[in-house]
């Protein structure tokens, strides 16, 4: 049990173990305007001499866990998960960044890291559209392993847990022709349903996709949703729910959560489900009994089998 529980932290990300990275595989990569992103990100390149390396980067959200105006808080955050790459994704042989967000605590109700509704629509250019910066981080980070002869298609993998499975979650939907498959785990008590209505209810984002195109400027493509492959994952213990609290969701987008599909996470399960099925969504979803919120090396394995068999 020992053995299980170091894993799990450090999965987590929890652990200081690792430090700061000291190997050469990691690399900041500074904020450059110029190309379309205002913070920096996290580049990390497995060693070449094992084999090539694959053509998919795997693109990991960063999630802190908390508000901070300090940047370098969510920075010393993203240092240690990135490190923590070749543990949980080694076998994978892929390149991974992380980018740097920020999570602001001044303006808390604007939930960066989950990719809320208000930092699609803010005014305050420094915490909004984070997805089209991370597409250009993205696209940066082709470019360079590019020149070092490692070619990285467009379409990504991208994981996460919690606020950053809910950012993986919508940034699948907004942008569907730039991932190939996405991990999302326990994503803050519901994903984003591949819906605009249901019982005559308008669902409007984050709830579902009713009116994506006046908030994002640009309608889902449904034929590139449908390409996607999604594995949504979830504890039957678990109770994290974002639902409930104003920095996650606006009340009444709360109050059609819990009319429509339930109070908790767990009773919604099967709703959704259903949803991505009505809408012939290329989507498994699987709840781990006896767990929380909480990652496991089992559930760690079956990211990697499910990444696997999307790049085959």
């Amino acid at each position: 049990m020992r053995i299980l529980f170091t894993f799990v932290v450090i999965i987590l990300g929890i652990s200081a173990a690792f430090g700061q990275p000291q190997t050469p595989d990691v690399r900041k990569i500074e904020a450059d305007p110029s190309q379309g992103f205002s913070y920096p990100y996290y580049l990390y390149v497995p060693p070449k001499s094992t084999s090539p390396v694959g053509r998919h980067l795997l693109v990991l959200p960063n999630n802190t866990g908390k508000i901070n105006d300090d940047l370098a808080v969510h920075e010393e955050n993203v240092k240690r998960r990135i490190a923590q790459v070749p543990l949980a994704f080694g076998k994978l042989n892929v390149a991974a960044i992380m980018p740097v967000f920020p999570r602001p605590e001044a303006d808390w109700k604007i939930y960066t890291h989950a990719l809320d509704r208000d930092s699609l629509t803010t005014d305050k250019k420094q915490f909004g559209r984070f997805d089209l910066q991370l597409i250009a981080m993205i696209d940066d980070a082709r470019k360079r392993l590019a020149d070092e002869k490692m070619a990285a298609d467009k379409r990504v993998l991208i994981y996460g847990f919690s606020a950053s499975g809910m950012f993986a979650n919508r940034f699948a939907f907004l942008h569907p022709d730039r991932v190939l498959a996405a991990a999302v785990g326990s994503p803050g008590g519901w994903p984003i349903a591949p819906a605009s209505e249901l019982n005559g209810k308008k669902l409007r984002y984050p709830v579902g996709i009713e009116d994506l195109k006046a908030i994002a400027g640009k309608k889902i493509d449904t034929d590139e949703l449908r390409k996607v492959r999604f594995f949504v994952f979830l504890g039957d213990q678990d109770d994290n729910d974002s639902v409930v609290f104003g920095d996650g969701y606006e009340p009444e987008d709360k109050d059609l959560v819990f009319e429509l599909f339930g109070k908790v996470p767990v009773d919604r399960w099967e709703i959704s489900k259903r949803l991505y099925a009505d809408a012939k969504m290329n989507a498994e979803f699987k709840m781990y009994p006896g767990i929380g919120h909480k990652i496991t090396p089992a559930i760690i394995g079956d990211v990697n089998s499910f990444f696997e068999a999307a790049m085959k």
